[in-house]
């Protein structure tokens, strides 16, 4: 039972890395379609800067999910894929589209008509893409995905087409955004541009706790189980406690100014939310008929696992500390801030 335990707290574990990393590059993409005034191109040259250099790694933490949810959980595989195969693999294809036209834009002609054409595919699919996240995040949860001896019988639409799935998927978006926000005023020395995404931050912010209010009144009838665990475990009040104190905290940053301590609270704030996401489902997979230890694999293909595990991140680890440290140190900065001086000494 240990084994399979440490093994599911893996996937949430990737889950929370990629709200965290790749979750902002998708809010990225949400506040390149809605840059605007003289300082448009250079919201978008920073959002570009930004995620230029790791939002492939960032898809690492999504292949894990994958990779260790049919290898060790097959069961739950089966019976995610096959219910959810529409949201699933329009997901993918959001996926697709954003990275090839991200590229696309910035290799392709120079000329505004090709570039509005590229952001605006680059940026519908940065907001479709977490919104089906979400949905299919709120159908697991939700109690609506049926299976009967390995076989789903609650059919292909039933469980995410639903409100309270697609609560959840605007509530990922708003999160998304949010993140994205405050990770940007670091991103950039320029105080105009901080300010800029300062204020998205906070009307991100503002969104998350209305949808966040929404989803918790939809679980009553959209996922009961999930609403019991939030309300009635024994450690409901001291994760809604803590939530909100960074919540709080997050928005008492950004009105003063200290960014990194923003960007820390927002970080714990994401982090909260989905950990008591999987406390209240726990020890559920997919509700209500699988669980981890029902759709566990053998204990040698567990074993196996996590040893492969354990030496992909004495190397991925490592990999990852050193991109991050190369783009997202100090000197990354250069670049932006040369080209805005270029920029002024130009006007």
């Amino acid at each position: 039972m240990l084994l399979e335990m440490t093994i599911a707290g893996v996937i949430i574990a990737a889950l929370i890395l990629y709200a965290l990393l790749g979750g902002a590059d998708y809010g990225g993409g949400v506040w390149d379609l809605f840059a605007f005034g003289r300082r448009a191109p250079e919201q978008r040259a920073l959002i570009a800067k930004a995620i230029g250099p790791v939002w492939e790694a960032n898809h690492v933490w999504l292949i894990l999910v994958i990779v260790i949810l049919f290898t060790a959980f097959p069961p739950a595989f089966a019976a995610i894929s096959t219910a959810l195969h529409i949201p699933l693999t329009l997901l993918l294809i959001g996926i697709v589209l954003r990275g090839t036209t991200f590229t696309f834009r910035t290799y392709d002609l120079q000329r505004d008509d090709v570039q509005r054409r590229w952001s605006l595919i680059f940026s519908i699919a940065s907001i479709i893409t977490p919104v089906l996240l979400g949905i299919a995040l709120g159908a697991i949860a939700s109690g609506t995905i049926r299976t009967e001896r390995g076989i789903v019988i609650s059919g292909f639409f039933n469980s995410w087409l639903a409100p309270f799935p697609f609560a959840v998927g605007f509530f990922a978006l708003s999160l998304f955004a949010f993140l994205a926000a405050v990770y940007l005023t670091l991103e950039t020395p320029d105080h105009e541009l901080q300010e800029d995404f300062r204020l998205r931050a906070l009307i991100a912010g503002a969104a998350v706790a209305v949808l966040a209010w929404i989803v918790f009144l939809l679980t009553g009838t959209g996922a009961p189980a999930v609403r019991a665990g939030i309300s009635r475990s024994w450690w409901a009040l001291a994760l809604h406690l803590f939530t909100a104190a960074f919540a709080g905290g997050a928005f008492y940053s950004l009105l003063t100014r200290k960014y990194r301590l923003a960007r820390v609270c927002a970080a714990a704030q994401v982090t909260l939310i989905l950990l008591g996401w999987a406390l209240a489902q726990f020890p559920h997979l997919v509700e209500p008929d699988i669980t981890i230890a029902s759709a566990a694999a053998p204990p040698i293909t567990l074993q196996l696992l996590l040893g492969a595990l354990v030496a992909g991140a004495i190397v991925l680890f490592p990999s990852y500390y050193y991109l991050f440290r190369i783009f997202k140190g100090e000197t990354a900065f250069t670049a932006l801030s040369e080209k805005r001086v270029s920029m002024d000494a130009e006007k």
